[in-house]
């Protein structure tokens, strides 16, 4: 019988880099694709910066989490207002960097993370990168378990594997590369939660993320950092995955791409009692039994 589910979800993440110098990148990415959800990274910008009006113009609710020059996150929600479930990883409430916003939407938890970058290696920023993803995991660890669907999306600054870089050589000192960043991510995977993007390009090499210096992008020389994770309700869901590419190569782009996922809806409540009642039943083994006929004998 035909699936209950009459439409796709369209959700989206998408590190900006500055949202007040690419808020007209942002209107006409929205405009052209019009993802139902959005998580947005680097605002670099205070709350009162934020520009509301224009995203609600164009249709879209939003909660943020700002911050002045660096770091801030943001969920956009198409015909629909986000719900704010946390701000903040559970255990920092003392850090002044807005990285981590959690919002049920759509029948979703939907939680937008900018993980830090965390250059140098042999300093402070990466020994605050190491502890604010052993942080992320633990919370993550419970959010898969709650029985929600669930999805992890942002910058999450990690390069998974050398599959996911034109070229490690250069970057083997970078933090995005090194071997307790590539740890933490696996140890996350090891949760059960779905690489949505490597789940349905296991072969394709994909990209999210091209460096303004030495022509990255125009000779195609990216990395995948930006990742969509689900956990298994979310997962069995998922039906589409990509990059929104043409957004890198528009005058004055961010140095990331949106990259997106596409989910079958959730069943209402009355289709899926609907489909409920219309599947097939069978009899428990002792009632067909009673209610065979008796052979008859020659």
């Amino acid at each position: 019988m035909p699936s209950p589910r009459t439409k796709t979800l369209h959700l989206a993440t998408y590190n900006i880099n500055g949202i007040r110098s690419r808020t007209e990148r942002l209107l006409e990415w929205l405009e052209r694709e019009q993802p139902d959800i959005v998580c947005l990274q680097e605002l670099k910008a205070e709350d009162s910066a934020f520009p509301l009006l224009a995203i609600r113009k164009a249709g879209y609710g939003a909660i943020w989490h700002g911050q002045r020059a660096w770091n801030g996150v943001a969920i956009l929600a198409r015909g629909a207002q986000p719900v704010e479930v946390r701000r903040g990883l559970p255990g920092m409430d003392g850090d002044p960097h807005s990285r981590y916003l959690e919002a049920a939407v759509d029948g979703l938890l939907v939680a937008c993370l900018y993980l830090p970058n965390g250059n140098p290696i042999n300093g402070a920023k990466f020994a605050y990168k190491l502890d604010w993803f052993d942080r992320l995991n633990a919370h993550a660890a419970t959010l898969y378990k709650s029985g929600h669907p669930v999805v992890l999306a942002g910058d999450f600054n990690v390069v998974p594997t050398d599959f996911d870089i034109y070229d490690p050589k250069s970057w083997r000192r970078d933090a995005l590369l090194q071997p307790q960043s590539r740890a933490r991510y696996a140890t996350l995977l090891g949760q059960g939660w779905v690489d949505a993007l490597r789940a349905l390009h296991p072969d394709e090499r994909i990209y999210t993320f091209w460096d303004y210096f030495r022509e990255h992008w125009p000779r195609n020389a990216g990395l995948r950092i930006d990742h969509l994770l689900l956990n298994a309700p979310l997962a069995k869901r998922l039906r589409a995955a990509g990059v929104d590419r043409w957004v890198r190569g528009q005058p004055g782009a961010s140095d990331h791409a949106p990259t997106w996922i596409e989910l079958d809806a959730a069943p209402s409540r009355s289709a899926a009692k609907k489909a409920s009642k219309s599947a097939p039943r069978k009899r428990p083994a002792a009632k067909r039994a009673a209610k065979k006929k008796p052979a008859r004998h020659a």
